[in-house]
């Protein structure tokens, strides 16, 4: 662990300019370029960043063609949009989650040798969120064996779905219990700012308990095999022990300003828009509900003679061989361009949690009430003002549907990673159009594949995870979707 820990903070390292002559032997070959001392806090910004950087590239990569977002565009190939994954479609996000949650582990371990609690509870609270979404994209995944090269266990064991739910759980929980309110957090905080203001640390909790709250909705139909229903009662009806989101100054959104280290997850804004077009889907909601939301997703489209037509996409999944006489409205740069805001977890998301479960009658309040809130709080995160006469809409207005409030909470995901297709492959909502081109007998996939090396390198505990799943096929659906 201490090597790593060296390689990562190296170059903060500084070497000395000069020695004065006057120095003795000792003094003079001491390597100053070395981290001696580590200390948790100095590991949080470098994971914290380049975790919301890779759900940032998740959203732009994946999540955006398989949820009907926008499209690869003119490409007529195998792509997401059509359904088509291999076995390689997961590897990135493999390797890149496993790499920073090491950093993660390295933070608690370090943090509970300081009896820091703040910081043990920060990583904690990372953990969850950095595996939650392996699991939910995998299924069965490394878990409690992972990243521990350091105890000699190079061929992890796969732990079940369920387990690794109920763990990250109890470490939430946990986590809740750990955070000191009135201190400030050692070391520095690209999210809250904890380290200068002690109120940032109540936001680190309220991110805490969010995300507990989002977890138990993924597998509220798992409600027996874990105690669900009666958490999130635990968590929603006491507020002062488990505080949540009361606005959106309080989301888990990163900042992304520009200046080195924190720079745009994609370099140049110009390929953020190169060989893509809008999503006939997405933007034919927008457009039929005056969104005004839509002139920040989009750029509007132009006729052959480069006349203005307003907004509109391309149909994802069109037939191979279709000829469009336009040329369509495209993602806004600007989406890609610091300063920039990474969503993590947002206020918005949460209200359409609690409007989703007080229409199921597991939580006190009304659902309208909740759903409106969700509504406004998403068109505001995205700096507009939403219209007077928006929600009395007739495809807005809350009509006391789980399918109306799974739609506006589609767009309140618009790049917080792979939020959309959780969501999807739980509820079935929205209702995505099948335009005739899509793979996978039009089936949208439950999963991606493991990765090859997991197969080949840690062959005898991919096998059981196989097993134990039912097969290692996109269509395999993981523990929550059964």
């Amino acid at each position: 662990m201490k090597k790593n820990i060296v390689k990562i903070l190296l170059a903060a390292a500084l070497l000395n300019a000069a020695y004065s002559c006057t120095r003795d032997f000792e003094e003079l070959n001491l390597d100053t370029s070395k981290v001696l001392e580590v200390q948790s806090g100095q590991l949080l910004n470098p994971a914290l960043f380049e975790m919301a950087s890779q759900a940032y590239l998740r959203a732009n990569d994946f999540t955006f063609d398989v949820m009907q977002y926008s499209l690869d565009f003119p490409n007529e190939g195998n792509t997401y949009s059509r359904y088509y994954l291999t076995e390689n479609s997961g590897v990135g996000y493999w390797n890149h989650s496993y790499k920073w949650l090491k950093q993660i582990r390295e933070m608690l371990i370090l943090a509970e040798k300081e009896g820091d609690n703040n910081n043990k509870a920060v990583a904690l609270v990372l953990q969850s969120w950095g595996y939650a979404n392996l699991t939910d994209s995998f299924g069965d995944i490394p878990f409690t064996e992972a990243n521990a090269l350091d105890e000699e266990i190079r061929k992890p064991k796969f732990d079940k779905q369920k387990d690794v739910y109920l763990k990250l759980l109890n470490d939430l929980d946990a986590a809740n219990k750990l955070f000191n309110t009135a201190e400030k957090l050692k070391g520095h905080d690209q999210l809250y700012s904890a380290e200068t203001d002690a109120a940032g640390i109540l936001k680190w909790k309220k991110f805490c308990n969010t995300l507990s709250l989002r977890l138990l909705l993924r597998i509220l139909d798992r409600d027996g095999e874990i105690d669900v229903k009666n958490r999130i009662k635990r968590i929603v009806n006491n507020p002062a022990e488990y505080p949540i989101f009361q606005n959106n100054t309080e989301s888990a959104f990163v900042k992304a300003s520009g200046t080195a280290p924190f720079d745009a997850p994609i370099a140049r804004p110009q390929d953020f828009t190169t060989g893509r077009a809008a999503a006939d889907f997405f933007v034919r909601y927008l457009n039929d509900t005056k969104d005004p939301r839509l002139s920040k997703f989009f750029s509007k489209a132009r006729d052959l003679n480069n006349k203005d037509i307003g907004y509109k996409g391309i149909p994802s999944g069109y037939k191979a061989g279709t000829v469009f006489d336009y040329t369509p409205s495209n993602l806004n740069q600007n989406l890609a361009k610091t300063p920039l805001t990474i969503k993590i977890l947002g206020y918005s998301e949460l209200q359409f949690i609690l409007a989703e479960l007080a229409l199921k009658g597991i939580v006190s309040g009304d659902p309208k009430t909740f759903y409106e809130n969700g509504v406004k709080a998403s068109v505001e995160q995205w700096e507009s003002t939403m219209p007077a006469t928006y929600l009395a809409q007739p495809l807005v207005a809350y009509d006391g549907t789980l399918e109306r409030i799974m739609m506006q909470k589609y767009i309140a995901l618009f790049f917080v990673d792979q939020q959309a297709w959780y969501e999807y492959r739980r509820t079935g909502f929205p209702k995505l159009q099948n335009n005739g081109g899509l793979l996978n007998n039009a089936q949208m996939p439950s999963r991606f594949m493991y990765t090859p090396n997991s197969k080949l390198l840690n062959s005898e505990n991919y096998n059981a995870a196989v097993q134990s799943m039912g097969g290692d096929d996109i269509n395999t659906k993981v523990w929550w979707d059964k």
